[in-house]
């Protein structure tokens, strides 16, 4: 399968879009754990997935400049959503800032797997360093689910509405 141009473009713009979302995220469970919550554990696990997170942003951030592909409009408004969420959800508790990573990984998880079955031959690079990046996400969910990420009661509707805001980042990021 030969993958075009425009959708490698796509693929390179909500990429760097979601993996920079990430470490705002992460940033802002950070910011929480730094200033309101005390949770050493936490914030030690935080910090570790935060790390494979900036090197899956520089990654993009690379093939930005390299490919002269635009950045999403929208990334402003994603840094302070990104932050906002990661703070927000680290407020609620350790389940719910778990859950937070869980929900957001189990949608990247889906989108690589689309991206890595489209892209073709013609990138390799590109597929390898994604198949690579879903496996760091895959990981960090297990990770959320073994520090106490649960889906019960209304942790359910927080999963669904965190994933309902990734999807359309997604869409939106892949556009504009």
């Amino acid at each position: 399968m030969k993958s075009s141009k425009n959708r490698v473009e796509e693929f390179i713009r909500v990429d760097h879009a979601g993996e920079r979302g990430a470490v705002k995220i992460y940033e802002g469970q950070l910011l929480a754990l730094n200033t309101l919550v005390k949770d050493e554990n936490l914030k030690k696990v935080i910090e570790e997935m935060k790390v494979h997170e900036i090197e899956h942003c520089e990654f993009f951030e690379k093939e930005i400049k390299k490919r002269k592909i635009k950045p999403t409009k929208f990334l402003p408004l994603w840094d302070i959503l990104g932050v906002g969420l990661g703070f927000g959800s680290t407020l609620l508790g350790k389940k719910a800032a778990m859950l937070c990573t869980a929900s957001v990984e189990e949608v990247i998880d889906k989108h690589y797997q689309n991206q890595i079955d489209e892209l073709g031959a013609d990138e390799k690079d590109l597929k390898k360093k994604i198949i690579k990046f879903r496996e760091d996400e895959l990981h960090h969910k297990n990770i959320a689910y073994d520090k106490g990420a649960t889906k019960k009661g209304l942790y359910s509707v927080m999963d669904r509405i965190i994933k309902t805001g990734s999807k359309i980042a997604i869409n939106i990021s892949e556009k504009i």
